[in-house]
């Protein structure tokens, strides 16, 4: 098999000339800057439209099995079409939740039917994911989660809503928490994970608006919705379990995932150019030490979580707590996102009280967007608090007290 792999560097080459002569045109209209924010018609169409166009040419899910529709090569290839895409700032993949989560926990976990069922259509858009975990009055505490799921035959019937529904409006599947067993003694073991579909009578999400005037997440209320008893994945009862292994998908904090990326990429490069451009005192911002100074807190902040990166691909190097740096990544990088849009705004002075849409608004209002967006990031798949008590309890061994 290895014979037949293609040499990293002329992999390398083709992709990055495919990249260049296939990147689509930037639209008439405005791009969501993560999978979160896709609220219109339009901006899904033209990001699913991407996402074929890539997985159509190989490059999607190259280190999934062939026999689901991926193309069994090591993952190395896969790394190089995702930096290609980052580096040429491409449109991101707009079925994050499957390619990311679902579908790794699938091949993880699922029966060989739903292997062949979900797999190969996630890859190509044919089926949109989303994901119902956190409800109302259960939001970080997920292990509370009340949305009723009774058996009646070879169904169950859902009553109840999940919160924070993104891409509720558009997907075609869920993967949901459900209280099977409201009785259980342990509230983790009355819970059921299922793969439900979404186009079932009873089953309405509706768009929640964002502060940035954006859509993208819902409320998703189920009234006596029945779903089928083999959507489940995993036993019965034993949801806890598959939604753990869920979230170290969601978190980075376990790989094989298929590749692409989630969000329109920023970078410090790009918020020091912001400073070369806007002044403070009539000086230009660089000169400027109190920006200087935060600047280089972002720069030294950006390259110590790209050589983490490098580092936790060594097991050498991770030996005393191999999962620290996998389990602090979505802290780090969440709270940078958010760090790096606040600069970034605050550069603008008053102007940053410009937004999308006005003539005035510095680079469209991209870095005000950014800043209130990077918010989704600390909140959605456990917020930074609870990723602290996760990494001072399961890395550290300090007693939940």
């Amino acid at each position: 098999m290895n014979e037949e792999l293609p040499d990293l560097e002329d992999f390398t080459k083709e992709v990055h000339e495919w990249v260049t002569n296939n990147k689509p045109e930037t639209p008439d209209f405005l791009l969501p800057q993560t999978f979160m924010e896709v609220g219109t018609d339009e901006q899904f169409q033209y990001l699913k439209a991407w996402q074929m166009k890539v997985y159509e040419a190989g490059y999607l899910g190259m280190s999934w099995p062939k026999e689901y529709g991926g193309r069994s090569m090591p993952q190395v290839y896969q790394d190089i079409v995702t930096r290609e895409l980052v580096d040429q700032s491409t449109p991101f993949m707009v079925n994050t939740l499957g390619l990311n989560w679902a579908g790794p926990l699938i091949l993880h976990m699922g029966s060989e039917e739903q292997k062949q069922a979900y797999i190969q259509k996630i890859l190509s858009t044919e089926e949109i994911w989303c994901q119902g975990f956190s409800e109302p009055d259960n939001g970080s505490d997920l292990g509370n989660a009340q949305l009723k799921a009774v058996r009646d035959g070879d169904e169950f019937v859902l009553n109840g809503s999940k919160i924070w529904t993104t891409l509720g409006t558009q997907a075609t599947r869920m993967i949901l928490l459900a209280r099977t067993n409201p009785k259980s003694e342990n509230k983790y073991k009355g819970l059921t994970f299922f793969l439900s579909p979404m186009h079932v009578e009873g089953i309405e999400p509706r768009p929640i608006q964002k502060l940035t005037n954006e859509y993208g997440f819902c409320q998703t209320f189920f009234n006596d919705a029945r779903i089928p008893a083999d959507c489940i994945i995993g036993n019965e009862g034993e949801g806890w379990l598959v939604a753990m292994k869920t979230l170290m998908f969601e978190r980075g904090a376990e790989g094989g995932q298929a590749g692409g990326h989630t969000s329109m990429k920023t970078t410090v490069d790009e918020v020091v150019d912001l400073a070369q451009r806007t002044y403070r005192d009539g000086q230009l911002s660089t000169q400027d030490p109190v920006v200087r100074d935060e600047l280089v807190n972002l720069i030294m902040d950006s390259r110590a979580m790209t050589l983490n990166g490098a580092r936790s691909k060594i097991p050498a190097l991770n030996s005393e707590r191999p999962t620290s740096i996998s389990m602090a990544g979505k802290l780090l990088a969440t709270e940078f996102n958010k760090k790096m849009g606040d600069v970034a705004t605050s550069l603008q002075g008053s102007n940053a009280l410009y937004f999308v849409g006005d003539d005035n608004a510095i680079d469209g209002a991209r870095w005000q967007r950014s800043y209130f967006n990077a918010f989704s990031g600390t909140i959605g798949g456990g917020t930074t608090q609870i990723q602290k008590n996760i990494i001072g309890e399961r890395v550290l061994g300090l007693p939940k007290a």
